[in-house]
This record gives structure tokens, sequence and C-alpha cells, in this order.
């Protein structure tokens, strides 16, 4: 081959069919297609195609080139190219370093692959060719001739990467298909858009699809030629804005303007001067500020410091409102905002006490627990306004994001300080009253657990260097009261509650809805729905039936919708009224209008059911919502000695009352019964209301007492419940919760309750209204509450006969 490496050969001028050679060595290529009438110089360096071009030298110089399917097989047979190629003419040769050899071929006409002749070592086979001027011109081949040139001028003249002087060859070609391989060359197309236009036959085929290659091509360079302007125009624009500030900065320097030549900067930098910052927050604001400055205004981290500074100079350092420590007028505000709560009243009062020996006093965190609607969101804020601070409340339920206690680091876009030290900025003074509401509602997932950030806030010990992640230092929040609301207490972090006083706002007695209802409800709504307190009256009898039957709960919210009820339909009756030309003078809502107004009762009064039953027993469940009666019933039936429990009963509940069978069955000769009696029976307990799940062992003694009243076939008074966990042996252990059951009995007009007489001294934190009217029996054992025999006829009557 060293012999050829200088030679020139020429491409013969005219081309014809009948001279083909009888054989053609193909020369596969990668990524590449060669059209006829196309000179293109190609890199050889496998040994079957050197092998290949040494012999089409030798012999007539012509080869076959033909595409890889796939260009990641090295040594490609039939299987792996596409059957249709361009037949060429070798014109040079040339030797090039690290073995290769570059070839320059000249494309003449498409062929086809007829027969293969041999594939080693390498691939020969006979072809079969189409002339270049095969097909007739007709219009419409020269109406797609003509718009082929137009949109090929359009795409020469828009891609700067190809000389214009490409446009001066393809006025000198008269041959179509020349001419369509002689703009198709030019084209950025893939393989499978190259060999479609080689393939195919039809010479009107393939300029329709040129025009569309040529289309796409065009409106991708147009896109391209738009960003690209895009993107000159904004670096042009940025480094003119870059210059521009360098040569503000060199003049300022030249100027001795100094540090602070922004009036904005200099405004926070006045700011930061006259608040009474701590020295560590008034160095770190310094500190920003001054990175501040050295930052161009268009750089990101601008942004990032300047809101940094806004939020330092939005916190009110130093400010602290002045506290009401007059005793007396916070009691009378406590008083006048709220009806019943002494207890949670008694310890505002005695926290105001020590204020005024001691005015810096730390570990001032309440915890109001208790149902909904008992007043403790309410209660807190009147506790800020007796005393004359700010009130901030943050909604705690449902936040599982640490983050949205501590703050967000400023690393992440949008960053911002946590909820405490946005409620203290909303606050304007260092000393505000912050209600923590729904504390129980805390949850937590990956992102961290909130309640582990909150144990910071409220531990005296550490709040006074909380740090949130966004100011990145320490923040006093030792003179801020805290007071936190709970639903349950159970669901409180154990080390939380730790940390807080607890105090129980169990519920509502009759009497004390209907003051709330006549001092603050009633007004209330009757002033918010555009009435006039003179023309609408609510009797006493009508509240406390409304209490009664259309509201069951421990608080006041239900009634307070009812309420509301009554005064928008009241307001409706007026407008309709006025709309008819009548005149309405006052409206009286007594039981009757009030069933008018609101409809079917939605809860049975108990007292229609003054029934002494036997296997029947109320006892006594606590909720979140607070206390309830539950009715237990037991059945009999004749059967092999099967017990079944439903009402959707938790595991505690059902180990209960398979204790208290088993406390029976082991004690059955007291009762006088017969030794196969749990035999040939079988008993059923279910408590209705079998949607709601049930769980706890306090249920023990009523269920005993139920089953009991069953077998020995005597009948519970209707007006009796009951309370306590029942052991194998019959003794009672305390429960909890005993508030609030006692004030579900009074609700329900119970006379007297059975509790634990380990809970007797419970009884003391108990208001005497609500223990009034109640016949409060402490037991130990089950004896106590059921005569041992059936015979025995004496005090145990008072509930059981």
């Amino acid at each position: 081959m060293s012999d050829l490496i200088q030679e020139n050969i020429d491409v013969p001028v005219d081309f014809d069919p009948a001279v083909l050679p009888d054989e053609v060595a193909i020369i596969p290529l990668r990524d590449t297609i060669v059209f006829p009438n196309t000179l293109y110089p190609i890199l050889v360096g496998r040994e079957s195609t050197l092998a290949a071009i040494n012999d089409s030298l030798t012999a007539d110089k012509y080869v076959l080139l033909v595409a890889q399917k796939d260009t990641g097989v090295e040594e490609p047979g039939f299987d792996d190219i596409y059957r249709t190629g361009t037949l060429a003419h070798i014109s040079q040769v040339l030797r090039l370093p690290n073995n290769l050899v570059k070839v320059l071929v000249s494309g003449i006409v498409p062929a086809n692959i007829a027969t293969v002749v041999s594939e080693i070592p390498y691939m020969k086979v006979t072809i079969e060719t189409w002339p270049l001027d095969e097909s007739k011109m007709t219009n419409r081949l020269q109406a797609l001739i003509r718009r082929s040139r137009e949109k090929f001028e359009r795409y020469v003249m828009i891609n700067q990467e190809l000389p214009q002087e490409i446009l001066l060859g393809i006025d000198n070609i008269d041959n179509p298909s020349q001419l369509l391989y002689f703009m198709a060359s030019y084209l950025e197309l893939d393989i499978a858009q190259k060999q479609n236009l080689l393939e195919q036959a039809n010479i009107e085929a393939r300029f329709k699809n040129l025009l569309t290659f040529l289309t796409s091509e065009i409106e991708l360079l147009a896109v391209s030629t738009e960003i690209n302007e895009r993107v000159q125009d904004e670096i042009q624009e940025s480094q003119r804005k870059f210059y521009i500030q360098e040569q503000i900065k060199a003049l300022q320097d030249e100027l001795d303007e100094g540090e602070f030549a922004d009036p904005e900067l200099n405004k926070i930098r006045d700011a930061i001067d006259a608040m009474d910052m701590p020295e560590h927050a008034r160095a770190k604001a310094m500190e920003e500020l001054d990175k501040l400055r050295k930052t161009p205004a268009m750089s990101p981290e601008y942004s990032v410091a300047r809101n940094y500074l806004d939020w330092m100079i939005s916190i009110p350092w130093g400010n602290y409102s002045e506290d009401r420590l007059t005793i007396k007028a916070v009691e009378e505000e406590l008083e006048n905002d709220h009806f019943g709560l002494e207890k949670p009243k008694e310890r505002i009062l005695e926290h105001i006490a020590v204020l005024n020996l001691v005015k810096n006093i730390k570990g001032q965190i309440l915890c109001f627990v208790g149902p909904p609607g008992t007043g403790k969101t309410s209660l807190a804020k009147s506790i800020a306004s007796s005393l004359n601070r700010q009130m901030v409340r943050i909604a705690l339920g449902g936040i599982s994001d640490e983050a949205e206690i501590r703050g967000h680091r400023r690393t992440y876009i949008g960053s911002m300080p946590g909820r405490i030290i946005q409620s203290m900025k909303r606050a304007g003074t260092m000393n505000p009253v912050i209600i923590l509401d729904e504390i129980d509602k805390v949850t937590h997932d990956f992102r961290g657990d909130p309640s582990s950030a909150i144990l910071e806030v409220l531990d005296p010990e550490q709040n006074h260097t909380f740090n949130d992640h966004y100011l990145d230092i320490d923040f006093d929040l030792s003179q801020v009261m805290f007071i936190a609301t709970a639903n349950v207490a159970s669901n409180i972090q154990p080390a939380l509650l730790d940390r807080m006083e607890i105090i129980n706002l169990p519920g509502y007695l009759e009497h004390d809805k209907l003051e709330i209802a006549k001092r603050h409800l009633i007004p209330k709504n009757i002033r918010s729905h555009g009435l006039l307190p003179s023309r609408v009256k609510f009797r006493d009898d009508a509240i406390l039936h409304m209490i009664r039957k259309y509201t069951a709960e421990a608080g006041v919210r239900k009634l307070e919708q009812q309420i509301t009820s009554v005064c928008r339909k009241i307001a409706k009756m007026m407008v309709l009224a006025k709309e008819r030309g009548e005149s309405v003078k006052s409206i009286t809502v007594n039981e009757k209008k009030l069933r008018e107004l609101l409809g079917v009762e939605k809860y049975r009064d108990r007292a229609l059911d003054k029934r002494h039953k036997i296997g029947s027993v109320n006892g006594l469940a606590w909720t979140s919502t607070g206390g309830t009666i539950l009715q237990i019933d037991v059945a009999r039936m004749h059967g092999k000695g099967k017990f079944q429990l439903t009402g959707q009963l938790g595991d505690v509940m059902k180990e209960s009352a398979m204790a208290a069978l088993t406390y029976i069955r082991a004690n059955a000769d007291s009762f006088g019964l017969p030794e196969d009696y749990f035999e040939k029976n079988e008993l059923h307990i279910h408590i209705p209301e079998g949607a709601i799940p049930k769980d706890g062992p306090s249920a023990g003694l009523a269920m005993a007492v139920a089953m009991l009243s069953l077998i020995t076939n005597r009948k519970v008074r209707y007006d009796v419940a009951m309370t306590g966990e029942i052991t194998l042996r019959g003794e009672i252990y305390a429960i909890g919760g005993l508030n609030e059951k006692l004030l579900a009995a009074k609700r329900n007009q119970i006379a007297k309750v059975l509790i634990p007489s380990d809970n007797e001294q419970d009884l003391d934190d108990i208001p005497e209204k609500v223990k009034a009217g109640l016949k409060i029996l402490p037991i130990s054992t089950i004896d106590e509450a059921i005569p041992p025999s059936a015979t025995l006829q004496n005090v145990w009557q008072v509930w059981l006969f």
C-alpha cells in the first residue's frame, strides 16, 4: 500500500452501469453515510477493511459503502449492516500515524446488495444500481425541487457554521438526484434519516422526506439562534453591570465615601445602633452588614444577607411590656371573661403575687388539659389580657418538622426563622404570653421530632439560650410566659409533660353552662347577628333544654353552635317579616320555640328510662371529650359455657371481663350457683354504640355487677353508676378521670356512684358543686357492692334489690 500513498486517482466523469465489476468489496461505516456525487474522507483501522481497500486498489478501485446498524459491533457481518449503500470510487489513500489509513472516496450511485459472494477476509457482494437521472421531470417534482432549494437556501443563511458559497454549487446541478444528495450531505441528520433518503427509489418521495428534514432543521436552528442571542444579551448585560459596579466601587474608594454609602444600609446600621441588642447579637448583625456591603447586589448571597438583617432589626430587642400586678384588677377581669374555672384562676393570681415580690421569675409554664370547648385557649388569652401582655398563639396540631420550631438554616432557599421567633416578632415585646395550642397533637417523622425542640423552649434552665437555626444566635425566652393546651395529657411526650404544670379543666355542669350561655354566648351571638338584646330573649328553661337535648359535651362549643343556629333563624324571620311589611317587636325563645327552630331533639333524656333492670348496669368511662355513661348489658342463653364480648371492646376491657367472670366462677358457691351452671349456660356482654372503640380496665366492676345481677336474677337501680378495676380476688383498684366521670354521672341524673376506695382521697380535689347531689360510695371489694347471697336483704339494697 505504500506505493499508493501519493497516488491520486480521478473519479470518472461518466458512469456506465454496463462496466460494473462482478464483485464489489463492502466497506462498513460507523455513524456515517456517503451520498452519491459527494467526496468524503474515511479513516480505516480494521484489518478486514484495509484488506478490502488494498484489493480494490489493485483491481478497479470500486467499493460499496454501507452503514452499520449498531456502531458498537467491532467486526460486523451481513446481519449488522443495511442492505442499501453507495457505490464509490477510491480517489486517494494516505497512511497516518497509529496504523490508520485515510481514504478519500467519491460516491457515485445508490446500490442494493444482490447476492453475497464471500465474507472472509472481507465481505464481497454483487450489486444492483439505479441511475441518478431515472425519473421524468413532472410539475410536482419541479415544485418539490423549487421548494427544497428555497428551504436549503434559508438553512444555509441562518446556519453560521456553513459558508454561503455552498449556494453557488446548487445552481450548477441539473440532475434532481444529484441535487438532492448534495443538499442532504450538509444537513445534520441521523443515520436512520440519511438511510431513508438513500434507500428510497422514488425521487418524489425522496424530495418529500428531504423537505421535511429541512423544515425541522430550520426550526431547530431558529430556536438555537434565539437562545444564543438571549444568552449573549444576558452575558453582555451582566458584563455591563459588573463593569459599572466596579467603576462605582473604584469611585467610592477614591472619594473615600466610607463603608455605608448605600442609604438602605445606613438605615439598617442606624436601626442596629438604636436597638437594645445583646452584644453577641449586635456583633453578628454588624458582621452580616459588613458582608452585605461587600456583596454585589446581583449576587444571590445579597438577598440572603439582607433578609437576615431585616429579621434581626424586626425583633423587639429590649422592648418589654409593663405587667399589671394588681391582684384585684386581674381577678375582676378573669371573672368577667370566664365563669367557673376557680383552680386555673387561683393559679394565675398566685403567679401575680409572686411577681409582685420577685420581678424575674422562671419556670412559669402552665398546661391546661381538658375536653374541647372547656375554655382552655380563651382562658389563656384572658390571662395575657389581665397581665397587660401581648398574646401570640402557635397552633402545634399536626406539626411534624422540627424546623417549624427551630427554623431553617440559611443555606436553604426560602429559609426563615421558626415559629417561636416569628411569634416574638408579631408580639412586639420580649415578654409576651405564647399559647402553645394543641401540644398533644404534635407528631414526628423522618424530618425530626418537634417535641425535642419544644423541650428546649419550655425548659427554664435552657430557654434563656434558645438557638434558632436561622438567626444562629442565643435568644432569651426566659421572660416569656408559655401556656400550653391539650385534650389528653397522656398523649404528650413524658419529658415534655414533666416540664409543665398540669391544670385540669374537666368540663362544665348544667348550671355552669347555663350561666356561660346567659353571660357570654347569647349576648355575643345576638350582637354578631345584628339583633337587639331588647328584642330577643332566651328563657332559662329553653337554654337548659338546649343543653340537655341538643348537646352532649363537656364544654360549650356545641352549645354555642346551637345558639348561633337559633340566632340565624331569628334573623331570617325578622328580615322576612320586614319584607312583608310586618313588624316584630320581640321574640322570646322558650322550649316550644326552640323545638321549632332546631328541629328534632338529638339526644335521649335518661330520665325517660327510669326502670330497674336485670343484667344492665351503668358504667362510667373517660374520653378525650369528657366523661360518659357506659351502658353494660348481659344476656344468658343455654349452651356449652361460651363467653362472648361485643361492642368493639379493646384487649384491656376484654381482659377485665374475663377477670370478672373468673371471680364469679371461683366464688360460685357463695352466690348459690349450681356446679354445672357455667357448663350449661352461655353469657354475652354487649356495650352499645358498637361503632365507637372502647378500652380500659375501669369497667371491670360494672361488668362483674351486671353478670351477678343476671345470674342471681336481681335488679339494678337505674340511678346507680360505678367504676373500678377488678382483680381475680374481687378487689377494686383505683381508676383515673374521676372528676370527668362524676361530671358525666351528674349530667345524666345519676344519684349514687360507686368508686374504688383508693380514689377517695381524690374527692378533695373535686369541686363541691360537682359532688353536690351525688351519693359517692367508696368500696374496696366487690362484696361491698353486692350481697354474697341472693337470700341476703340488707343495706346493699341501696343499689341492688
